[in-house]
């Protein structure tokens, strides 16, 4: 592939992805006016919010396995094809039950952008220059986070229904441009697709989303008893070992165990849990500005800015570092920065600058994490043909530990005398996991130089 085209195709990748991330951030905005026009109770306005991390965590399997099998550019294709259908329909949206059903399709299809990405990039850049290019992922999502909620404002002068339409140009344009530029990559994989190891796998993400998400934080030992609860924690207990057996008799498996038998992706697959715990706790600041600071609730977003604008800017730095360091003293850096930041917001007294600077330190941490280093580690141990599948398992891992994060941070805050309090506590949890993360980092290997089934150096 020519330089010309390898940055043109990274384009594509790049903007695919920062569509899907935008989708997340700029919803935020037009939570009122959606409540206003379908007359939702705001007990149900969250569900905007959780059937997308529902069906992103079942799409991301299915759709990074899918590309393994079928090649990269048709499933970006079909990723864009699925999430710009979501998005007319939430637009056309009637019903809230409707637009419900067009975020779950959107969510589905935007679960498959970042996989994909992620193995092109393994595929098409060198090995000396995939740690910066990767890192570039991790600022996208920091732009996202930036740009979201100013777009959100702006689009909402006319409707809310416009934050969606938008995506359908933005996703034509894109599959256009994909179809130039994107390599055809062809399937190393035989043998009938797997269906049932995907059924089995989708039942079971969804028991983990709507058990925990259904867990009373005031009551957890009462709610567990609950309808709501307790099937789900049937069905994840049932449905996990019946998975590992199903997928080791499968010719293709969609989470193949070979993955989990590999010491490195174990490691790895830890670490992007407990990243995950602590990037739900970074969602709970502006809560945590409103109960210290006495601010409203607008003021308080602007709260983020520090650790957003310190991801999107450390997100390249640690792409670089990656190249250069290798991948396990950048995770070490990035858990070591978020251990700190934790601690600091647990610990210190909340003043503006503790609190901007505790929130500095969790961004360059979480900028090492999320970008580059955990999925350059994932692309390398999954090999060839199962780069897909590597990405959609660490992208499972992080939704996971965001899921179980919030979980805890909120049964914490929940048994708190005080709400303050119960957040600060949270963090010191979250920062204990992160530094058991730490510890295990020592098992990763030094800096990749060859290429995977190459001799690595320790």
């Amino acid at each position: 592939m020519t330089a010309g085209r390898e940055r043109a195709a990274l384009a594509v990748l790049f903007v695919g992805v920062l569509l899907a991330a935008l989708d997340i951030a700029i919803v935020g905005p037009a939570l009122p006016a959606i409540q206003v026009t379908f007359a939702v109770s705001p007990r149900w306005l969250p569900a905007v919010f959780s059937v997308y991390v529902l069906f992103y965590l079942v799409g991301t399997p299915l759709l990074a396995k899918r590309s393994d099998r079928y090649g990269r550019r048709r499933v970006f294709l079909e990723s864009l094809a699925v999430f710009a259908a979501g998005s007319l329909l939430v637009a056309a949206a009637w019903s809230f039950p409707v637009l419900l059903l067009g975020r779950s399709i959107q969510s589905f299809g935007a679960g498959g952008l970042l996989p994909v990405a992620a193995a092109v990039i393994a595929e098409t850049v060198p090995l000396e220059r995939r740690g910066r290019t990767l890192g570039l992922i991790g600022a996208v999502f920091g732009v996202a986070f930036l740009l979201g909620p100013l777009l959100g404002g702006l689009l909402l002068g006319s409707s809310w229904r416009w934050l969606f339409v938008i995506n359908v140009p933005v996703a034509f344009v894109l599959m256009g441009a994909a179809m130039r530029v994107l390599p055809r990559s062809a399937s190393r994989v035989s043998g009938p697709f797997d269906a049932l190891g995907s059924a089995v796998l989708a039942v079971v993400l969804a028991a983990i989303v709507v058990g925990i998400g259904q867990i009373d934080t005031n009551a957890p030992g009462a709610s567990l008893q609950s309808l709501g609860v307790w099937p789900c924690l049937v069905l994840i207990a049932l449905g996990a070992p019946l998975l590992w057996t199903v997928e080791k008799r499968a010719a293709d498996p969609v989470l193949p165990p070979a993955l989990l038998r590999s010491p490195q992706l174990r490691v790895v697959g830890v670490i992007a849990i407990a990243v995950g715990a602590a990037e739900a706790g970074m969602v709970f600041l502006p809560a945590m500005a409103v109960l210290n600071f006495g601010i409203d609730e607008k003021s308080a977003s602007l709260t983020m800015l520090p650790l957003v604008l310190t991801l999107a800017v450390g997100a390249p730095l640690a792409g670089w570092l990656l190249d250069h360091i290798g991948a396990r003293r950048v995770v070490q850096l990035g858990l070591s920065l978020t251990v700190a930041g934790l601690l600091l917001f647990g610990l210190l007294p909340l003043d503006w600058p503790n609190f901007y600077l505790s929130g500095a330190l969790v961004g360059f941490g979480m900028s090492a994490l999320l970008g580059a280093p955990l999925r350059y580690i994932a692309l390398h141990e999954a090999g060839e043909e199962r780069r897909g599948a590597g990405q959609g398992l660490l992208t499972l891992c992080v939704s996971v530990g965001q899921l179980v994060g919030a979980a805890i941070i909120g049964g914490v805050v929940g048994s708190a005398s005080h709400a303050l309090q119960g957040y600060r506590h949270s963090l010191l949890a979250v920062a204990v996991a992160c530094a058991l993360a730490l510890v295990l980092s020592a098992a990763l290997r030094g800096r990749v130089t060859r290429e995977p089934g190459a001799q690595v150096n320790a």
